[in-house]
């Protein structure tokens, strides 16, 4: 009797991870599912069964791609999520109800609640800890349209072409063709990391300036992406993007500069022990000296030059403003 109970608890056990296994990505062969199990293919072809008669649909393909992948069905199916994963979702709602995505502010509250409801009593406590030890400082950035950002979230899983229309920093709109690689949240802004097929080079997308085209384009084979997609995006952003771009000397080690600076506002790394090199730019270099000067740090402009000159220009201006020419006169007793 023992080992019958024991059989069917192995069994259960085995068919959640199953079920976890093919919540985490679109497409599984059955070699790969039956390595993860540490089991054989035709244990998996019965399990898979199982769940079929459980209610769950599971998609299979014979061939050289043949595999298993989990269809919508009719209802959802149970999130497995470890202790840490729930409330890392928990959290994760709590910010989209204020977040950079417009219109999933009232949907995520809701999961939000449907979740508290069934996380067991510590799991709440702890949720609810982090919740109110928490908060934003994050400047507030444009909304990217929740429908939006989920069609190129799904483009760059299925490996899918993606057209949309762009609007450009002119306000001039294009229609690109790309590769999704990599959607990147920067704290302020979306950023999609694409291979235009036109151009033949990566490129990085502001999403909130996305309109897709549907349906989706043809299936593409993975390409060599960059090595850090988050750098090369922040990269982009930070200092490509303008129309000045600057090589900044900030007289501050790497470490204290990187607690004061957002992603945005560029590349930053070591100079020497004492100072680092921030990769930055402006459409206006008036707007980029007053952005340098309220970091409230000593900075040596290394490009490009004509920055160096505006600064001259205005510590002259400045220089003769706070010069010797004593006190204003009292205007005369009317």
């Amino acid at each position: 009797m023992g080992g019958r109970i024991s059989e069917v608890l192995d069994t259960s056990v085995r068919l959640l991870r199953l079920l976890s296994l093919l919540q985490l990505r679109r497409d599984w062969s059955g070699a790969e599912l039956a390595r993860r199990l540490d089991v054989t293919t035709r244990t998996v072809r019965n399990d898979i069964e199982r769940l079929r008669i459980r209610g769950y649909e599971v998609h299979s393909s014979t061939g050289v791609t043949g595999g298993y992948r989990l269809g919508a069905g009719s209802a959802m199916p149970p999130l497995l999520l470890d202790d840490e994963e729930a409330v890392a979702v928990g959290v994760g709602l709590a910010a989209a109800a204020a977040g950079s995505v417009s219109g999933i502010e009232e949907s995520s509250l809701r999961a939000l609640t449907k979740l508290e409801q069934s996380l067991p009593t510590r799991l709440r406590h702890r949720l609810d800890a982090l919740r109110r030890a928490t908060v934003s400082a994050v400047g507030a950035g444009p909304t990217v349209d929740a429908q939006t950002l989920a069609t190129i979230a799904g483009a760059c899983r299925d490996r899918e072409q993606l057209r949309f229309d762009y609007e450009g920093r002119a306000g001039e709109t294009s229609v690109r063709r790309v590769e999704p690689h990599r959607l990147v949240y920067t704290g302020r802004r979306w950023y999609l990391l694409a291979w235009d097929t036109d151009r033949q080079d990566w490129r990085t997308f502001r999403a909130d300036r996305i309109q897709p085209r549907l349906p989706t384009g043809p299936r593409f084979p993975a390409r060599e992406p960059p090595s850090d997609a988050a750098s090369h995006v922040i990269r982009g952003v930070g200092s490509l993007a303008w129309k000045h771009q600057a090589r900044i000397r900030l007289h501050a080690p790497v470490e204290v500069m990187a607690g004061r600076l957002s992603p945005e506002a560029g590349p930053l790394q070591p100079f020497d022990e004492h100072s680092c090199l921030l990769e930055t730019g402006s459409d206006s270099l008036r707007d980029l000296v007053r952005y340098l000067t309220n970091l409230d740090v000593a900075f040596d402009v290394l490009d490009p030059p004509e920055l160096r000159t505006l600064l001259r220009e205005l510590a002259e201006r400045y220089a003769a403003a706070a010069g010797g020419m004593g006190p204003l006169p009292h205007p005369p007793p009317s």
